[in-house]
């Protein structure tokens, strides 16, 4: 059984779980009514549409 001979660095750990476990950017979609960026199957903050329709009333 492999045993390190010394303690790995934070530093060195850090460096190396840096690239490995980066999160990804979020998915990203276009508002067909008002042509904004939003996060798919989520109510547009910018219109308040959602597939068509009206579902949150904005000035």
């Amino acid at each position: 059984m492999a045993v390190p001979k010394r303690k790995m660095g934070r530093a060195r750990t850090h460096a190396r779980r840096s690239t490995n476990d980066k999160i990804s950017m979020p998915a990203r979609s276009i508002c067909p009514q008002c042509g904004e960026v939003k996060l798919p199957h989520r109510v547009c903050g910018n219109c308040g549409y959602y597939r068509d329709r009206e579902v949150i009333e904005t000035e």
